[in-house]
């Protein structure tokens, strides 16, 4: 407990799974995946990462120049990278923007985030792929924050911090005589002896036993008056079929001798 922080100061898919970074075994496949992940960060990538924040969330309209145009009331901005689509050229919805000094940086982290642009609250946060070590995309399972619909959350960034790990005190148990000494002395007077209550507890067995076995008794003989009525009721059924079709089968013979002889004459 001396070392936890709300900000993961190293990258742990396991632990980012976890509402508290303490679970053991990964919940989800995705944690799997990232877990067995080699990712390793885009050399093509330029400019300094400390000086670079990520923000996310934008509208698929907003444009490079309303991102220059909000940003640039921190501090000077030195360059501005909105992630496009290869095939299509449109806006995955993220972008990088780095500043020229950290001040400037600290600032728009700190009063950017959650600020609307274009109809969409935008989250920003430090650029994590550079700067935090052993960083897993969330294409391959990592990441931080998720949809709570997905049930693929991470834990550990800006948007989703740890919880304060709930720690149970080592609770000491009286009846092996771990608890103080004022609960284990016992008062002559405000106890009994051992032997009275074991004796006490095999009389009341003793009475209960005459009830339970006559509850038992009960519950058989209605079991066995419910089968008699039950079978009982079947030969009925059977003997009320056996007669109807007794005397269907009459019926017909009856109707064939009239027949029969209504031809002869």
């Amino acid at each position: 407990m001396n070392d936890w922080a709300p900000i993961a100061k190293e990258y742990d898919p396991l632990k980012a799974g976890s509402i508290d970074g303490t679970d053991e075994e990964p919940h989800d496949r995705a944690i799997w995946r990232a877990m067995l992940a080699r990712y390793v960060p885009n050399k093509g990538v330029t400019g300094d990462p400390h000086l670079t924040l990520f923000v996310a969330r934008l509208n698929l309209q907003t444009t490079e120049e309303k991102l220059k145009e909000v940003f640039s009331r921190y501090g000077d901005i030195r360059k501005i990278r909105l992630v496009r689509d290869l095939v299509t050229g449109f806006s995955k919805g993220y972008a990088f923007i780095e500043y020229k000094e950290e001040r400037a940086l600290l600032k728009a982290h700190r009063d950017a985030n959650r600020l609307v642009i274009d109809q969409h609250e935008i989250f920003v946060d430090f650029e994590l792929e550079r700067t935090l070590k052993g960083w897993i995309p969330r294409r391959l399972g990592g990441g931080f924050g998720g949809k709570k619909e997905s049930g693929q959350l991470r834990f550990g960034g800006r948007d989703r911090p740890f919880r304060k790990p709930i720690n149970l005190p080592n609770m000491k148990n009286d009846f092996y005589g771990e608890g103080s000494a004022e609960k284990r002395s016992w008062s002559r007077e405000g106890t009994r002896d051992w032997r009275t209550r074991d004796r006490d507890h095999e009389r009341s067995r003793d009475n209960r036993r005459p009830e339970r076995e006559r509850s038992w008794a009960w519950g058989e003989s209605e079991r066995e008056r419910d089968s008699k009525e039950e079978r009982s009721r079947g030969r009925e059924r059977k003997d009320r079929d056996r007669k109807d079709r007794d005397r269907d089968r009459s019926r017909e013979r009856d109707s064939k001798k009239q027949r029969d002889e209504d031809k002869h004459r």
